[in-house]
């Protein structure tokens, strides 16, 4: 992760840098259908969730250029912006909470204000996303922080077995917290 990354501070929640206690952490979570689904994986329940992929995983958002860890007393997810084109001032989000504990519980939309508000605030534009058409908790959520379903990619991702179409949405800077 960028080392001038600041750290972000929500009411329930802080991004901020991967730390190693986070390995043990994304470890113990395992594996969960509903968010191995989400992320347009195929779930097998007997396959073990193992060290080296929790290590990997933390890892993954080190090496982000725009990454942080939710923390919401311990590791629980991670967001992060890629895809960042400054000529054009536009960038993508992906968020993933990894604890099943705390889906649909606002997690989710206040980890993503805070990253908007540090991406508009730095210049940019236009923030987009893609989310599986299936993930109807995921768009309640990018609904809920302003995204609008600006087009979809028919047939996109192929998830146990049965073609998924990926929504594409996006937020303007303008009107960001007009929601």
């Amino acid at each position: 992760m960028t080392a001038d990354l600041p750290e972000l501070r929500g009411a329930r929640l802080i991004l901020r840098g991967p730390m190693p206690q986070d390995v043990e952490t994304r470890l113990a979570l395992g594996r969960n259908r509903e968010i191995v689904e989400a992320y347009g994986g195929t779930f097998d329940p007997n396959a073990t969730f193992t060290r080296g992929e929790a290590e990997a995983a933390i890892r993954f958002i080190e090496q982000q250029n725009c990454a942080w860890v939710i923390d919401a007393g311990c590791f629980v997810g991670h967001i992060r912006l890629h895809s960042i084109d400054w000529q054009d001032k536009r960038a993508a989000l992906a968020i993933g909470i990894d604890d099943q504990a705390y889906l649909g519980k606002g997690y989710g939309p206040e980890a993503i204000t805070l990253v908007l508000g540090y991406a508009f605030g730095r210049g940019l534009h236009r923030v987009s996303l893609r989310v599986l058409s299936s993930n109807s908790r995921a768009i309640a959520c990018y609904r809920k922080c302003g995204f609008v379903e600006e087009g979809r990619e028919r047939e996109a991702a192929l998830v146990n077995g049965v073609w998924q179409d990926d929504i594409i949405m996006g937020l303007l800077d303008r009107e960001f917290g007009s929601s």
